[in-house]
């Protein structure tokens, strides 16, 4: 297909033209429409009633916004400080990503996968092995689909091997198996068991100088219990769900090099903290470059991909999809991970480290005036945190709503405390957005005082 031809260069301009004069009004959060509450109200009522559970928030989007800001189906216009859960690292409406897309429209292939790959696919593949510098890569849907593909390497690799070892509070996905890595019991109530996993304690950042001690005691323990039946330890360098919590290279290294000297595979999940901390990868911020063995990425990427050394290539048939990603993902990916490599993103005056200290100053401000009601703020990079009121789930969400209804969107993380997670949209929000973010903060707390 020849995108440069004249016909559709011009259509191409006409439609993101059009678009750019749409986006130009989107430009502070408002409150819905009254005309429009019946109907968004019946909208949402409809879409619960299909999906058998209600929503976290009563979230339909209209299909535009601008930057941090999006206009939902009923009027009102947002500031999106949880990007999809990490995925929308450019926000909403960015005209390069739409300009991806609409090549991707008009290629023969919707979705590629086994049998019938563009070009993207090669392209894609060569930009991630040599950003992360490891062999083989693998494409996939999904961060949990890329977790899939890397334990069936591992465990192929590692035969007999059955046994994992993760982190106490981490969290993998909800497949059939990664729910039993993933350290929350109720996300697997009623299931069978599929995997066994040996939990460590992660950094302890109030205890730093007995940390690591606890948790090799631990280590040590699993391996002197189970001998020779670890087939990897699965590392979230940053626990996003968990909390927001980070860890440390000195951590990492001394784990890591325990695992290794038992044979254990270092099996890293980036599926949230690609291109969120202050390099591209958290293993490359973290110095463990040299370290890791299978790598997984997702989110921000917009698709999944499995990354592994040569070393761990798994042999024929074991890992394969009929779908391993939509044109218009493969197109968003390859914009991204050039965009992210050529522009000034990462390091000590990259975007990522000017959006986490305005974050940090504006949180520890309101921290300072609202001592009883904001603790921290944590987190790393373009992942920020803070624990509302007595951080217990109910008061949490109830802010967290509170907070929605004026103008921000955000999560939750972790437990005992639940904390209040941002994972904004780091490529194009400013410092003055974050000033916006935080004003509409402070209204919320002062709202929840007067109830």
């Amino acid at each position: 297909m020849n995108i440069d031809h004249p016909d559709i260069i011009a259509g191409k301009k006409s439609i993101l033209n059009a678009l750019r004069e749409q986006i130009k009004t989107i430009t502070h959060h408002r409150p819905p429409d009254p005309q429009r509450a019946i109907s968004y109200e019946s909208h949402i009522n409809r879409l619960e009633a299909l999906r058998g559970a209600p929503l976290f928030h009563s979230y339909i989007g209209s299909g535009i916004g601008n930057g941090p800001l999006v206009a939902l189906a009923d009027g009102s216009i947002k500031y999106d400080m949880i990007s999809g859960i990490g995925v929308h690292y450019f926000g909403h409406s960015y005209l390069d990503l739409i300009a991806c897309s609409l090549d991707a429209a008009i290629q023969d292939v919707i979705m590629q996968g086994n049998l019938e790959q563009n070009t993207d696919s090669l392209t894609l593949l060569e930009l991630i092995t040599e950003a992360s510098k490891l062999d083989c890569g693998f494409i996939t849907t999904s961060g949990a689909m890329a977790c899939e593909n890397a334990l069936k390497i591992i465990f192929q690799k590692q035969h007999p091997k059955t046994r994992l070892i993760a982190f106490e509070g981490c969290f993998m996905g909800r497949t059939l198996a990664l729910s039993h890595i993933t350290d929350r019991p109720e996300f697997r109530g009623g299931l069978p068991t599929t995997l066994t996993v040996d939990y460590i304690p992660f950094y302890d950042y109030e205890h730093p100088e007995t940390s690591l001690k606890a948790t090799t005691q631990a280590l040590y323990e699993h391996l002197r219990r189970y001998p020779n039946q670890h087939a990897a330890i699965c590392m979230e360098l940053v626990q996003g769900d968990g909390g927001v919590y980070p860890g440390t290279k000195e951590f990492f290294k001394e784990i890591i090099t325990i695992c290794k000297a038992h044979g254990i595979a270092i099996f890293v999940d980036e599926v949230q903290t690609f291109a969120r901390t202050y390099e591209l990868f958290a293993f490359q911020y973290y110095d463990l470059q040299d370290l890791v063995d299978v790598v997984t990425v997702a989110k921000a990427l917009h698709v999944g991909v499995t990354l592994w050394r040569k070393e761990w290539t798994p042999k024929p048939l074991l890992i394969s999809q009929t779908f391993t990603a939509a044109t218009t993902a493969l197109r968003a990916a390859i914009f991204t991970l050039k965009e992210l490599q050529n522009g000034e993103y990462f390091g000590a005056l990259g975007r990522v480290h000017k959006l986490h200290n305005a974050f940090i100053e504006e949180l520890t401000s309101l921290h300072e005036r609202y001592p009883e009601m904001i603790r921290g703020p944590f987190g790393i990079g373009a992942m920020v945190a803070f624990t509302f009121a007595d951080g217990s789930p109910e008061k949490t969400g109830i802010f967290l709503r509170k907070l929605f209804h004026n103008g921000v969107i955000a999560f939750v993380a972790g437990s005992e405390p639940t904390r209040v997670r941002f994972l904004p949209p780091a490529g194009i929000m400013t410092e003055d957005h974050v000033l916006h973010v935080s004003a509409i903060i402070e209204q919320t707390i002062q709202e929840y005082l007067s109830l």
